[in-house]
């Protein structure tokens, strides 16, 4: 009797574990796996894009003379700049964008004088850092944006009008040679940019073996506060370069900007000194020094016109305190409406410059600018 039961358990116990086999697997109750990070997307890409800064000007002073001797007020169609813009990830950690840039040689005595001629403006590749850093922070090295004109230009956006304060005044460019670090501060409080440049400009070759030291810091006091706060941000600038050992060739730039729906604003001091020998005799081993400011507004309207308000003044030798040069700017535009990173926009402005206790005629411009980036 017991051997029978026990046969009768183990044929039980045989088929239930059959049944449990033949279950199919959608039945049997599963632990999801733990969702793992997404693997960073390494496939190589490239884009194109182009962009055009176009102009119709009219002078209204100072009159030319033409070669019969007339006096006449001078005007002309320009294509101040135009660029192509090839920009491409080799991974998700390397970037490289290359722009050539045409633009009209202006060289005395060259046979291209008056051409348009193909140079490069910015070349380099770049490692993101994102990786080990904060979103945002990389190395570059090649011809790249100097640390402070195309952050500033990206608050103003009118630099097809012409170019910003310090630029303009020949103090330096928005590119150079050299190698670069960019470095997010944490939750939109600001950012660093610091790089060592061969100091002589994009359009230049080095020509010594000093190189300038280039330091931008931003904060943003209230990253996190009301909305129309966010917009506030403050910067320092510091350009340290020789033009041959020990004659120095510095500049230092405080900044403050606002940025909201309806208005963006500016203000900028400029201090500069420049020697241009340490050796030779007076005056050619002056330490001269330059002190200016920058101060604009765009007004803005939700339906794409704004307003541009601009005012520079610079003292390019405080030694000859009686010496100014200001630039009044005023003007309006339309923004074309768009999608994405698309740019198209029509200016009519003024521009005119005056000179206090300087025998230099007044420069008084009427022009009608174009913009088109993509």
């Amino acid at each position: 009797m017991r051997i029978t039961r026990a046969v009768a358990m183990v044929a039980l116990t045989a088929s239930a574990a059959a049944a449990l086999l033949a279950v199919p697997a959608t039945a049997v109750a599963q632990v999801t796996p733990a969702a793992g990070a997404t693997p960073p997307d390494d496939t190589p890409s490239i884009k194109v894009g182009a962009t055009l800064y176009a102009d119709y000007t009219y002078q209204q002073t100072p009159q030319a003379t033409d070669t019969d001797g007339n006096l006449y007020k001078p005007s002309s169609f320009n294509v101040s700049r135009s660029y192509i813009n090839i920009t491409g990830n080799v991974s998700h950690m390397v970037a490289f964008r290359i722009t050539p840039d045409v633009a009209r040689e202006t060289g005395t005595g060259s046979s291209l004088n008056g051409s348009y001629t193909f140079r490069i403006k910015y070349a380099f590749a770049q490692v993101n850092l994102d990786d080990w850093m904060r979103n945002g922070s990389w190395a570059r090295i090649g011809i790249q944006q100097t640390p402070w004109l195309d952050f500033a230009e990206g608050i103003y956006r009118y630099r097809f009008q012409g170019t910003m304060f310090v630029e303009r005044e020949g103090y330096f460019a928005s590119s150079d040679a050299g190698a670069s670090f960019h470095y997010n501060l944490p939750s939109n409080y600001g950012d660093i940019h610091v790089g060592v440049f061969n100091g002589e400009n994009y359009n230049k070759a080095e020509v010594n073996d000093q190189k300038a030291l280039m330091v931008r810091g931003t904060v943003r006091p209230f990253a996190t506060m009301a909305p129309v706060l966010r917009g506030l941000r403050a910067s320092v600038f510091y350009d340290a370069d020789h033009y041959v050992m020990n004659a120095e060739r510095t500049r230092v730039i405080g900044n403050l900007t606002f940025e909201h729906r309806y208005v963006n604003a500016g203000f900028e001091y400029l201090d500069t000194k420049d020697q241009a020998s340490a050796t030779k005799p007076a005056p050619a081993n002056a330490d001269i020094e330059g002190k200016g400011y920058s101060i604009w507004a765009t007004p803005k309207s939700p339906t794409g016109w704004e307003a541009l308000l601009r005012y520079d003044r610079l003292r390019p030798n405080t030694a000859l305190d009686s010496q100014v040069r200001n630039r009044t700017i005023l003007g309006v535009a339309y923004w074309f409406p768009h999608q994405g990173n698309v740019s198209s926009a029509l200016l009519l402005d003024y521009d005119g410059q005056t000179f206090d206790h300087i025998a230099t005629p007044a420069n008084k411009k009427i022009a009608v600018h174009a913009l088109i980036s993509f």
